[in-house]
């Protein structure tokens, strides 16, 4: 599975974590590359336009309280972000809300806490029906 991932500074050195722990997917690491001061929406547009293009399927994005970075990721089409500080959110808002880009509060959680909600999103599975008629008429707005 191809999975893009960016980060502002704030959350830099977990996403470098998370690359080295999962090491068995494919990722598309779009930056940040140093803990030097930077922007999240740069990193939301490249990880979004990834997706968008069929070039990873997912995206996990990280800036300080995971909120700006999901406000700057869910102005794309066809990109539901949400931000999740638990397993339990991950899951629901995979399964309910068919989120693609899961957003992790990066100096909120720790390396453990993030592992654990990243495997309980990608194991989880959207569940369609009522819930893709939601996402569908969240494109027509």
């Amino acid at each position: 599975m191809k999975i893009s991932i960016g980060a502002d500074h704030r959350g830099f050195q977990l996403k470098s974590e998370i690359i080295t722990h999962f090491s068995e997917h494919t990722w598309l690491d779009v930056g940040a590359n140093s803990a030097d001061r930077t922007d999240y929406p740069i990193f939301a547009r490249d990880v979004c336009k990834n997706i968008i293009a069929g070039k990873s399927t997912y995206g996990i994005l990280l800036c300080g309280s995971g909120i700006g970075i999901a406000i700057a990721a869910n102005r794309y089409k066809k990109i539901y972000a949400g931000t999740c500080w638990n397993e339990e959110i991950a899951r629901i808002a995979k399964q309910d809300d068919g989120i693609n880009v899961l957003v992790l509060p990066a100096d909120l959680l720790s390396p453990h806490q993030a592992f654990s909600i990243i495997t309980a999103w990608l194991s989880a599975e959207f569940k369609g029906g009522v819930y893709q008629k939601r996402l569908d008429m969240l494109e027509n707005l």
